[in-house]
């Protein structure tokens, strides 16, 4: 069937294929194939008015989220055909088919919601990156996230990083990431944090467990791991995220720290900023670099999408001096980081 979003599903299943979930991809590419117009809930999704693709509204990912939030809440027919369960496709349809009738009460607003994941395993950059930025400036560290999501990665010094022997972080680290790492990791330094906080348009509630569903369906059926990481960093008790606009709130963060190291970062969600609130941002960071002084510096952590591949551009900037560091490339999910910091 042709149009917009069967071709989104398509489009959706071979990311999904990209990133390690051969389960996802198989079930957009059943719905590409298989879903049709043909009940209210399903006549919305191909008139949505807006881009339905993963660069706009990803409306796939809706639908996928809402049929795994129905899985872990334990909707049996579902469940009997998801991960760890093998069923053909013809079984696993005939359940999305009879979910789709059955559940619209509650599928049809979970789609209102674009979806909101906090990838853990991005963590591993930070750590790396924040143990190479300890050692040379040997300062307490302040901390503030644009885009925090549930706030999960404001706690990654209470991480730990595994690169084949060797390790940063604590033994004991409840949430230990152990990505497909190249290059030398940095030395291990003594991390202090004398403060964390991160910003959100709408930060995630943890304590709200319709909004702790909602960030567990979004992580793929068939990656245990992935649940496993982000139930153990929810374990490490994150802050909350300020609900605010990004650059509003980074504005209120940027006076000079005396006798600590700001580090400002985004893990892919600077990109989604509009490209105005970019430009103001990026002002904002350089009139603050240009007050740093050696005992209050500021550091800037760019986790993001640079129009290449593989990957995602590590860009770590330093003040006083205005450097600019290519630190290397990660994966968009931290399944793998090219590490090349100086």
């Amino acid at each position: 069937m042709t149009g917009a979003l069967p071709q989104a599903f398509r489009q959706q299943s071979d990311a999904c294929a990209a990133l390690g979930s051969p389960f996802m991809a198989r079930l957009c590419a059943l719905l590409a194939d298989r879903l049709r117009p043909d009940r209210p809930l399903t006549r919305r999704l191909f008139d949505w008015p807006g881009d339905m693709t993963a660069a706009g509204d990803a409306v796939p990912l809706r639908l996928a989220g809402a049929l795994h939030a129905l899985v872990l809440r334990g909707h049996a027919g579902l469940t009997a055909v998801y991960p760890p369960h093998e069923a053909p496709d013809v079984a696993l349809w005939q359940a999305i088919d009879t979910a789709l009738d059955s559940e619209e009460g509650f599928i049809a607003p979970f789609i209102d919601r674009a979806p909101q994941t906090n990838e853990v395993r991005r963590a591993a950059v930070l750590i790396a990156a924040g143990h190479w930025l300890a050692e040379r400036f040997t300062l307490p560290f302040v901390f503030s996230e644009l885009g925090a999501s549930a706030g999960l990665n404001l706690n990654w010094d209470r991480f730990a990083l595994q690169a084949g022997q060797a390790r940063l972080g604590s033994p004991s680290a409840r949430v230990v990431l152990t990505p497909d790492w190249s290059g030398a990791l940095p030395f291990a330094a003594d991390i202090t944090v004398a403060q964390r906080a991160g910003v959100d348009l709408a930060p995630i509630d943890l304590q709200d467990p319709e909004a702790r569903l909602r960030l567990l369906a979004y992580l793929w059926p068939d990656q245990p791991h992935r649940r496993e990481l982000t139930e153990a960093a929810i374990a490490t008790s994150p802050p909350k995220p300020v609900r605010a606009d990004a650059i509003d709130w980074l504005q209120t963060r940027l006076s000079p720290k005396p006798g600590h190291l700001h580090l400002v970062w985004s893990t892919v969600a600077w990109q989604y900023f509009p490209r105005a609130a970019q430009a103001r941002g990026t002002r904002l960071m350089e009139e603050a670099g240009a007050r740093a002084t050696p005992d209050a510096p500021l550091a800037w952590l760019s986790y993001e999408a640079d129009g290449t591949s593989p990957g995602a551009a590590l860009t770590l900037r330093l003040w006083p001096g205005n450097r600019t560091l290519d630190l290397g490339r990660a994966d968009f999910h931290g399944r793998w980081v090219d590490w090349r910091a100086p």
